[in-house]
């Protein structure tokens, strides 16, 4: 097998996908796998934090600084149909790892498919805004009300 030289990332990416396709094994594939998995539930929490996360407000009142930027975060990737810089990176990783798809182990198997459902429309993407922002928007309604009794 040649060495890749001064190739860019995505060259590299490319031929390393290339290779692993032929059979030839790639550099470290068990590495990138275990990347790509841990980015997965890196981004799971992550989503999981934007909408529940104002409960954690809740208690730890000084959460406030992270999660209002996250929650803003979450409501503009479903607004506007922006995609996450983690999934680029993700999908990466797997090539890294001679991976095509999402297809095989326990991450990829149970826990893609609630980060990128099959059937997302433009319509789910709307509802999918409106279900972070409006518990939580509850939630810190509630906190702002029960801040101005006992100041009062």
């Amino acid at each position: 097998m040649r060495p890749l030289g001064h190739c860019s990332l995505a060259a590299q990416s490319s031929l390393l996908a290339v290779r692993a396709r032929r059979g030839e094994n790639p550099a470290m594939p068990g590495f990138y796998r275990l990347a790509a998995d841990l980015l997965v539930i890196a981004h799971l929490g992550f989503v999981a934090f934007v909408v529940f996360g104002a409960l954690l407000v809740w208690r730890w009142q000084w959460l406030v600084a992270l999660h209002l930027p996250a929650l803003l975060w979450g409501i503009y990737t479903e607004l506007f149909g922006v995609l996450c810089p983690l999934t680029p990176i993700e999908v990466h990783l797997r090539q890294l790892a001679g991976e095509a798809g999402y297809t095989g182990d326990f991450v990829t198997h149970y826990l893609l498919p609630v980060l990128y459902p099959a059937d997302l429309t433009r319509t789910v993407q709307l509802w999918l805004a409106a279900a972070a922002a409006i518990p939580n928007l509850l939630i810190y309604g509630l906190l702002l009300m029960k801040r101005r009794r006992s100041a009062g």
